[in-house]
């Protein structure tokens, strides 16, 4: 990996047309990826990543821990306005330290190369490839469900759709940036749809009277007695249905104007995905009571059965949609993580590279793939995301944990947006209160996890850390690049270069702007 500042210089003069080709694409100055992630997009996003299927299949964890309709409405509530807390850190965060790669990159950046690199062992090892898996898995579900009415579709079926699923959506990410943000678009306006459809649904059923349930009396009628330890697992499973509301921090570098769509789309977005959580969550308690609730395993094809009638088909074809957007969306973010650890040196260098025309993250995309496939053909998938999970959201305090560790250590670092640190601080408590009661809870679990993502620590000494690995070694991770940078047709991004040449030497001339004319405003905002 040490070499890989050396090998580019060889590629760039070894591959037919190199630099030529970057010339001609970024006028002059060197490939890039492109600005084309406008507000909506940056919505699409957050919100695609957000909502996948839970919130139609089984949005009854909080319900079941909470042990009543109101209190689990009032934890919806709570976890949507501290997700908004921690998404205006990470907007702080964001454009401080104005580079792709989301929380790896802030981690490793404030706290140094070892905790970033074990950000992204868990993240590449386990955490995107087996979420990604699932995700699939539920859309080839959905989709073949009608065609086995009295059965559960074949494993080997459900697998290979899956398999097509990721197949095509890597194509699509890897042709085009804004192809892919089209798909997302798409598909998250479809999800929201079917989710309008709900809701409105929700309130002709109040409007006719059904609303036992909403009635204050019977919303805090406890079907289960109070247990403080319930009420903190309703709280982390609330957590986890919003997760992804980081996702949009890994792909900043292609944000039109971040220092405004960053935070804007965190505005749009957050209470959008809140006020679609609670009032959906409403519209079933109309139609169903929490006993038929916990016991249906699609609430939303239940909740369609009983209130649409000949039209219930649109609900399970919703939650198919809503999951293949979920795919792209999920495809699209963490091969930009893959991307910035592969620049940092982290990853292997050829997925830092794109394509020389289409200016996508074509290497890191197809490990991404890849990697997913690989998962489908594992019977523990479901086991490897609780193991991690916990590392997930550990990660997450990290990463805010660390917007005051940066405000103490550069207080006067350029911050376009700065949030009151009370809002780290009440995320950071009720961060701890999750993950106090998680080890406490499940400490097998948390356990392996632990242990799943200290592995990460002899490969960092290994592979980063240990500079002069044997000769033959470099010579063949060096054939092996060159070899997969032919077959790509990909070129490291100049910008990428000039961010490696700052951080050796922070004397270094100014690099001139690169691809993108309205870089210019942002070259100088390079985060610590």
């Amino acid at each position: 990996m040490e070499k890989g500042a050396r090998h580019r210089n060889n590629t760039e003069k070894n591959h037919p047309g190199g630099s030529e080709s970057q010339e001609a694409d970024s006028g002059g100055g060197g490939v890039a990826l492109k600005k084309e992630i406008g507000l909506v997009s940056a919505c699409a996003i957050i919100v695609g990543n957000i909502i996948g299927s839970g919130i139609f299949v089984s949005p009854k964890g909080v319900l079941e821990n909470a042990g009543s309709v109101g209190l689990a409405l009032i934890i919806w509530i709570v976890t949507g306005v501290i997700t908004a807390v921690g998404a205006l850190c990470y907007a702080e965060l964001g454009v401080t330290i104005p580079k792709s790669g989301g929380d790896y990159s802030y981690v490793k950046d404030i706290f140094g190369g070892l905790a970033g690199f074990l950000r992204l062992w868990i993240a590449v090892l386990v955490i995107y490839p087996t979420n990604q898996a699932v995700i699939a898995l539920t859309f080839s579900n959905y989709v073949l469900q009608p065609l086995f009415p009295t059965c559960f579709p074949p494993e080997s079926g459900l697998r290979l759709l899956a398999a097509l699923c990721l197949l095509l959506l890597t194509w699509v990410n890897c042709s085009s940036v804004r192809w892919a943000t089209r798909v997302q678009d798409i598909f998250t306006a479809g999800k929201l749809l079917a989710l309008g459809l709900i809701i409105i649904m929700g309130v002709v059923q109040i409007c006719k009277g059904q609303y036992f349930w909403l009635e204050p009396t019977n919303a805090f009628d406890h079907f289960q007695e109070p247990d403080i330890g319930l009420i903190a697992l309703a709280f982390l499973q609330g957590s986890f249905a919003y997760g992804g509301w980081n996702f949009l921090n890994y792909v900043t570098e292609e944000l039109v104007d971040p220092y405004k769509n960053l935070p804007r789309a965190i505005f749009i977005s957050i209470p959008l995905v809140t006020f679609v959580y609670v009032f959906a969550n409403v519209a079933y308690v109309t139609a169903m009571s929490p006993q038929e609730l916990l016991a249906s395993n699609a609430v939303a094809v239940t909740f369609g059965e009983k209130l649409l009638g000949v039209m219930a088909w649109i609900m399970p074809i919703s939650v198919a949609l809503s999951t293949f957007g979920g795919v792209n969306g999920s495809l699209f973010t963490s091969s930009r993580l893959f991307f910035a650890g592969a620049r940092e040196g982290h990853l292997p260098s050829v997925l830092a590279m794109i394509h020389v025309k289409r200016c996508t993250p074509i290497p890191a995309l197809l490990f991404t793939c890849i990697s997913t496939l690989l998962m489908l053909v594992t019977s523990d998938i479901y086991t490897l995301i609780n193991y991690v999970g916990f590392i997930n959201y550990l990660f997450y305090g990290v990463t805010v944990a660390g917007q005051i560790v940066l405000r103490w250590k550069k207080p006067d670092i350029n911050r376009p947006i700065k949030v009151s640190l009370l809002f780290p601080i009440i995320y950071l408590l009720f961060w701890a209160f999750l993950l106090l009661f998680s080890l406490w809870s499940e400490p097998v679990v948390c356990g392996i996890g632990l242990a799943i993502m200290v592995t990460g620590v002899p490969v960092y000494f290994l592979g980063i850390y240990w500079q002069h690995k044997p000769r033959c070694f470099n010579k063949f991770i060096e054939l092996l690049t060159l070899v997969s940078q032919k077959m790509c047709v990909v070129v490291y991004p100049k910008e990428a270069e000039d961010l490696k040449m700052k951080d050796r030497n922070q004397n270094m001339e100014q690099q001139q702007p690169i691809c993108q004319p309205s870089a210019s405003k942002d070259k100088d905002a390079v985060g610590p």
